[in-house]
């Protein structure tokens, strides 16, 4: 497919401008869009174009910026398109720089251009190209996991849920091929259901039910769980977590009766048994009562079979164990260890199955507990969020400290952060005394990384101790490692609603970065960072503050304005009044609103004050038509003055006898020129049989030798009760022989199948029987 290009000019009558338009669409998959390709102009002409670039389904439009040089009043503004398709501004030229690439999320992208209105028309180019569009990365849902093998169409997402967790949702998802690709359904979730049965229990979780919310938030009050392990086997329950509310109860009971025998009960009180308990055989039944299900509260239970004789198979979550026996059997001899970013509490490293009447285990097993701060000194490490993977609590103030080799810097590497709105992690370079912030983060970012300029390097986390009243956070992933010093710059982080770019590769002294905001943002602090002698940046990161005012639209010639609000704030309303003897053009109201994305706009352009004269507001005389006439006709009507029309006698008025001028920008009249047409109707059918040589014909005839077939058309003496008769004639038959002017019309098929309409000129011959 090539490309079409359509342009047409319109004046303007409020300013006597001239504005060419121009309208031109691209559909090869690599091509440029340039300004010099634009149409000739008049002068004092001023130009508007809109280039559109739509492409194959599955594929987006990537636009590079090749040059670009335009003066004040100039517009140049970078458009895509979202799913439903409406318009949204990718850039615009304030923000446009030489080899900027501007990406579209749909498969068409447009750029619109607008010259000064008194014609100057600036230079620029720009290269567009075809690429793959792709699903967005699948969110992990929380105690679940995902895997995708591929995020462009027709790739796969597979997801599945901790164990004690149940998938909530497809198990699988696909990736649709579309303007947009999108998945092929709901993201699904993993939640801990209400009571249940496992037959031949091995190993597994019982966990208390996650809560709803909205209307359901008080569902799953009381819930009952039955666990049957093989025959001749035992159960060991773990309480890896246990945290009630007042009226909160949880009773475990060694069996599935009534009257078996009760391992724990919570409402009783007492030590809670966070080593476990195990059963007399092999059943255990667990109920949970609760008036309010929610995250702060509940539990956690691990169970495993075993068989007697020996000591159940230890767990440690977070963490590794080896043993000297792995039947465990008596003397066996388990020692644990933390993954990296965790720390063993609430029990030894090392335990030993005691006991040949009936093993057990001489201590409880430990758990690992991400580190809620601590001094970090090795080569390398990580630092999770507190109770990681599990959310993390409300209220926590952890800093972690790392130190490294003098002649060593720190790299820290963000992998996952995603924290509430209320939360706040702070990275600081340097020793205490002396700190410089490398960033302040809340809610969520994409993975970074961040050098420091010394061998100490700080990360502090505080979260929000009331709660839930942003939302909770999934927590974070921090990895730390040791590298050589250079004679660069800390990389500086990428910047929320923007990005940045670098005047060299390397951050050496004297390179620049520099901060741009999206449409619909302010840069707050300074645009351009210099890396300085001493390896330092010469002022913080600026951030981007979102937009909620409108430029001040300007006055109105002739007119006067009121506004609702000085600062222009979104929702605030101008009104211009015209001065005497100027009437208004256009609305006379207009309002601040936003966008989402993009700035705030004002909902409609500025009116126009005209002079108030008979001219400027009166409707032009719309003609004739054809065979009718006017009354009263003159060259100009005043707004509410009506023009009447009239049809030559034997003509008929097709559509509204009278139109009238209404009052606009310009005015303009209330309908369409009516039409006159030929008065003509069918014959009426026969009541007598011709008594004559010729062949009877109703509405519509055949001849038996066709030559000349006429179907007539009652006319005006529609009182004279007549029979008809149709002579089938020679083409050679003098037509005129039968002429008539007033009373038929008549369509005429001749034998070469040409089609002719005949005036009221020709008639068939015509007699009473």
């Amino acid at each position: 497919l090539g490309s079409k290009k359509q342009s047409n000019k319109i004046n303007s009558p409020a300013s006597s401008l001239a504005v060419s338009s121009c309208m031109v669409n691209f559909s090869e998959p690599e091509g440029y869009i340039d300004s010099s390709d634009d149409p000739p102009l008049s002068d004092g002409a001023s130009l508007h174009c809109t280039y559109t670039v739509t492409v194959y389904t599955g594929y987006g439009v990537e636009l590079q910026v090749k040059s670009v040089n335009l003066s004040e009043g100039e517009l140049l503004s970078i458009r895509g398109a979202d799913e439903q398709g409406a318009l949204m501004v990718l850039a615009n030229h304030t923000l446009l720089v030489e080899g900027q690439v501007i990406r579209s999320p749909t498969n068409t992208l447009s750029v619109y251009y607008r010259s000064t209105p008194e014609g100057n028309i600036g230079i620029f180019q720009l290269h567009y190209q075809i690429f793959r569009l792709s699903c967005s990365l699948p969110k992990r849902p929380h105690f679940g996991e995902v895997s995708v093998l591929d995020l462009l169409p027709g790739g796969v997402a597979r997801f599945h849920c901790h164990m004690g967790y149940h998938l909530q949702g497809e198990p699988q998802l696909t990736c649709l091929n579309a303007s947009l690709p999108v998945w092929s359904g709901k993201l699904p979730i993993c939640r801990a259901l209400c009571g249940g049965t496992v037959k031949n229990a091995t190993v597994g979780r019982v966990l208390s039910p996650s809560p709803h919310h909205g209307l359901n938030a008080t569902q799953d009050r009381s819930c009952s769980w039955s666990l049957e392990a093989p025959k001749d086997q035992r159960l060991h329950l773990h309480l890896e977590r246990l945290v009630l509310g007042p009226t909160d109860r949880l009773v475990l009971w060694s069996g599935l009766d009534a009257g078996s025998v009760v391992l724990f009960d919570s409402g009783h009180g007492g030590q809670i048994p966070f080593e476990g308990v195990i059963s007399e055989g092999p059943a255990v039944r667990i109920q949970f009562i609760t008036d309010q299900p929610n995250h702060n509260t509940g539990f956690n239970i691990r169970y495993e079979a075993f068989e007697r004789g020996h000591c159940y198979e230890p767990y440690l979550q977070n963490g590794n164990f080896s043993t000297t026996d792995p039947l465990y059997g008596v003397g066996a001899v388990v020692q644990f260890t933390c993954d990296p970013g965790h720390s063993l509490e609430q029990g030894p490293p090392v335990i030993e199955c005691i006991s040949a009447r009936d093993p057990y285990w001489n201590d409880t097993e430990p758990v690992c507990k991400a580190q809620c701060g601590g001094d970090l000194s090795g080569p390398g490490g990580v630092i999770l969020s507190p109770n990681w993977p599990e959310w993390y609590g409300e209220g926590e103030d952890c800093s972690w400290r790392i130190h490294v080799d003098e002649d060593k810097r720190v790299l820290l590497d963000v992998q996952l952060l995603n924290i509430s709105n209320s939360d706040m992690v702070t990275i600081t370079d340097g020793e205490e005394l002396a700190t410089r912030i490398l960033g302040r983060y809340v809610g969520g970012s994409s993975p970074f990384k961040l050098f420091s300029t010394t061998p100490d390097l700080t990360v502090t986390f505080h979260s929000d101790p009331a709660g839930l009243v942003f939302g909770k956070g999934e927590g974070f992933i921090i990895n730390y490692m040791e590298v050589s010093r250079n004679d660069s710059c800390p990389d500086l982080p990428e910047i929320q609603n923007g990005w940045k770019t670098t005047s060299h590769i390397a951050l050496v002294r004297g390179a620049r970065i520099t901060y741009q905001c999206d449409p619909g943002y302010d840069l707050v602090g300074q645009d351009t960072l210099t890396c300085q002698l001493d390896l330092s940046w010469s002022s913080q990161p600026p951030f981007c503050e979102k937009i909620m005012y409108c430029s001040d639209p300007g006055h109105v010639e002739h007119s006067t304005r009121s506004l609702s609000d000085p600062k222009l704030l979104v929702g605030t309303t101008i009104q211009y009044s015209c001065n005497p003897g100027f009437v208004l053009q256009g609305g006379a109201t207009i309002t601040c609103y936003g966008r989402e994305p993009g700035t705030p706009v004002w909902t409609s352009g500025l009116p126009h004050c005209a002079c108030k004269s008979e001219d400027s507001v009166s409707c032009e005389n719309p003609g004739l038509p054809d065979n009718g006439y006017q009354i009263l006709s003159k060259r100009l009507y005043l707004p509410g003055e009506s023009l009447t029309f009239v049809c030559y006698q034997g003509y008929e008025l097709i559509g509204e006898a009278a139109i009238k001028c209404i009052l606009g920008n310009p005015s303009f009249w209330s309908g369409p020129l009516p039409l006159c047409r030929v008065h003509c109707s069918l014959v009426e059918t026969p009541q007598e049989v011709c008594k004559c040589s010729y062949v009877l014909t109703d509405r519509m005839m055949s001849c038996s030798q066709p030559r000349v077939l006429w179907q007539p058309c009652f006319g005006r003496k529609q009182n004279v009760s007549i029979s008809l008769c149709l002579l089938c004639l020679h083409p050679s038959f003098p037509l005129n022989v039968f002429a008539h002017p007033t009373l038929f019309c008549a369509w005429c098929f001749s034998s070469s199948a040409r089609r002719s309409l005949i005036r009221l000129t020709q008639l068939v011959f015509l007699r009473r029987c």
